[in-house]
């Protein structure tokens, strides 16, 4: 089954098709694997080397030692160059991203970690070739190599690829993941606009009802099965130096199923609830809510179920996919901001208290529909009704996406809401009644 994911790289898109493999396919794919595996292990090896001796260790010199390597080993030099060559750059690239988190003193538990071996029982197979490295033809792929892999195209390719990925997942089904160029698919004007904010009771708050997202507890159901299979495992888990019995690996493909199952799901939801937001409006203000705190918090499974941060991707995706506008909104203060009138309660609410009351203006709502309408205010997307604004506040990050200008400051408008804000809040006249709509100074 194909399925299109936006790739890291702007204007590209991956399209993933199902491969079906001979015993002899197989075989050919886990040799090569083995052997970029051993490429890999020995970057690592030279890496470690050259950082002893004070000597720098980038791909250029990684690529002169493939040739000897290749010379010298001659089981080595029977496979392709191209993934040989691209495993390489792979480790290169981690290898680049771990120096610079060091010469940026991230803390040791966020920053990424030099590359280690690859042990055989636990690499997943990967490899990669560019255009060099293979060819389509009469509907089957020809790997470098003399491999020639039969796809189950499920739908067509809308550009000639420039590389392409085969990997094999948890259940060992195997996988080619194309690399396209993307193309926008422009769709009707409605002139709305959307504010998006993201919780765990419900997974997205909209200002739309009809576009909320419910949390849909696929991982909550598929909790019982999982449980069993885990301890069938925990059973016959067999012993260190010893091979796992039947039963265990019987056990452990049927938890594997479940949590691809569970996964699918979660994707299948996500990309439908993106499709019919971005259908529907022409510009999303959505809180860039990055919930990885949650893991360490007693809403952590339930959270981890909901899948916000794959959610949130897949709005980001269909956004740019089909020319909408998405701003992405900072998380701060939003539960403590008044979506009508601008003012800033003197205290944080807590979890349990669902509704939010301005003590401002008296406006009363539900607390994440009042977070929704935060993030159309500051992204500048005022709606009727809320026309006094606090200027400033956190920043706003916005995507410039193609054949969509960006908004517009609207300071004009800004500079009138606050003076009309001001006059709203000298006619209370009394103190303690929030920030005033003038003052600017740090939170």
């Amino acid at each position: 089954m194909a399925t299109p994911r936006e790739s890291e790289e702007a204007g590209h898109a991956r399209y993933t098709y199902r491969l079906r493999l001979s015993s002899a396919d197989r075989k050919a794919l886990l040799g090569e694997w083995d052997r970029c595996r051993w490429v890999w292990n020995q970057c690592a090896a030279e890496s470690r080397a050259a950082h002893k001796a004070e000597e720098k260790c980038g791909p250029a010199r990684l690529d002169k030692m493939l040739t000897g390597w290749r010379a010298e080993h001659e089981w080595l030099g029977e496979g392709a160059s191209v993934p040989q060559q691209q495993i390489i750059r792979d480790f290169a690239r981690s290898r680049a991203k771990a120096l610079k988190d060091i010469k940026a003193r991230v803390p040791v538990r966020q920053r990424a970690g030099m590359p280690r071996f690859k042990k055989k029982d636990f690499a997943g197979p990967t490899l990669n070739y560019t255009r060099r490295g293979f060819r389509l033809k009469d509907g089957r792929l020809h790997l470098a190599g003399g491999v020639v892999l039969t796809v189950v195209w499920s739908r067509g390719l809308p550009a000639d690829p420039s590389s392409v990925r085969i990997y094999r997942d948890s259940l060992g089904h195997w996988y080619a993941s194309f690399v396209v160029p993307s193309e926008t698919q422009p769709l009707p004007a409605t002139g709305r606009c959307i504010g998006i904010d993201w919780g765990v009771k419900e997974t997205a708050t909209t200002t739309s009802d009809t576009h909320d997202l419910p949390y849909s507890g696929h991982g909550k159901k598929a909790a019982g099965r999982l449980t069993r299979y885990q301890r069938m495992m925990a059973r016959r888990k067999p012993q260190r130096g010893q091979a796992a019995s039947k039963g265990y690996r019987t056990a452990k493909r049927q938890a594997a199923k479940v949590h691809k199952k569970v996964a699918r799901q979660r994707e299948d939801t996500a990309r439908k609830w993106a499709k019919s937001v971005v259908r529907d409006h022409d510009r999303l203000a959505v809180e860039d809510f990055r919930p990885k705190f949650l893991a360490k918090s007693t809403m952590a499974r339930k959270a981890a179920d909901a899948a916000i941060s794959a959610t949130k991707q897949a709005l980001i995706h269909m956004a740019r996919k089909h020319g909408r506008q998405l701003d992405l909104v900072h998380p701060a203060h939003t539960t403590m901001d008044c979506g009508h009138c601008g003012a800033r309660t003197k205290h944080a609410l807590p979890l349990s208290e669902r509704t939010y009351t301005c003590t401002a203006c008296g406006a009363v709502s539900p607390r994440d529909k009042n977070s929704a309408r935060v993030m159309l205010v500051r992204a500048g997307l005022n709606p009727a009704g809320a026309d006094r604004v606090r200027p400033g506040g956190p920043p706003v990050r916005r995507r410039r996406e193609p054949g969509i200008p960006l908004l517009q400051e609207a300071e004009e408008s800004r500079f009138i809401a606050a003076i009309d804000s001001r006059l709203a809040f000298g006619e209370e006249g009394g103190r303690g009644r929030g920030r005033r709509a003038d003052d600017t100074g740090p939170y």
